[in-house]
């Protein structure tokens, strides 16, 4: 077995975990309490991530299924806050990130990202040049853990799944990644990752990130 490329999720991984605050904020522009306003944005989120709507409509959705109407500005405000609130990301994760390359494998990113997100990102975040090879939901019109993302993510990097490592935060997206035969790891932290990539590529991996 011969590792070729490491693949990262963004969410939670790239990313640092979205805070707590932005959740409330979110809830008290919709006017609704917390709880409810997170699981009407994880259940109306896969459409986002597919981009089949835009920020508006996303918010809309999930307003009209809570019954609540504060109308066009305040709208605006949360599709930016919620932007916001994903745009912080993790310096560890960063640095792996490089050493990936600089060990000769190529570096991809797999993630359910919404549209909005992704113009920005690829304006003002610098990382996001780094990847040989990278599949958003947003433009591949599917998200995870469906098998075609994972299979567009291969095409992308061009490598075989036994030869690709792919660490995301959610464990049914690494199950999977692994019945397709990639090596699925549930992330936990950078150091982990680390830890793992030694394990699996001693040839690459032998000091300290």
């Amino acid at each position: 077995m011969t590792i070729k490329a490491v693949a990262f999720d963004y969410g939670g991984v790239i990313s640092l975990p979205q805070d707590k605050k932005a959740m409330e904020d979110l809830a008290r522009m919709a006017g609704i309490d917390t709880p409810r306003m997170q699981r009407l944005y994880w259940d109306y989120r896969p459409v986002y991530d597919r981009g089949l709507v835009n920020g508006g409509e996303f918010y809309r959705n999930i307003l009209a299924g809570a019954g609540s109407f504060p109308g066009n500005a305040v709208i605006e405000q949360m599709v930016e806050r919620d932007l916001e609130s994903w745009s912080h990301i993790n310096p560890e994760t960063e640095r792996l990130m490089k050493r990936v390359k600089e060990e000769g494998l190529k570096l991809g990113v797999l993630s359910n990202m919404i549209q909005p997100f992704l113009d920005r990102a690829r304006k003002t975040i610098p990382l996001f040049k780094l990847p040989d090879g990278a599949v958003y939901s947003c433009e591949a019109g599917t998200v995870k853990p469906g098998e075609k993302i994972y299979r567009l993510l291969l095409e992308a990097l061009n490598c075989r799944a036994e030869e690709l490592v792919f660490f995301d935060d959610l464990e049914p997206n690494v199950r999977a990644a692994e019945k397709l035969g990639v090596h699925g790891r549930l992330w936990k932290d950078p150091a982990a990752a680390y830890t793992e990539l030694k394990r699996l590529c001693p040839d690459h991996f032998k000091d300290p990130v």
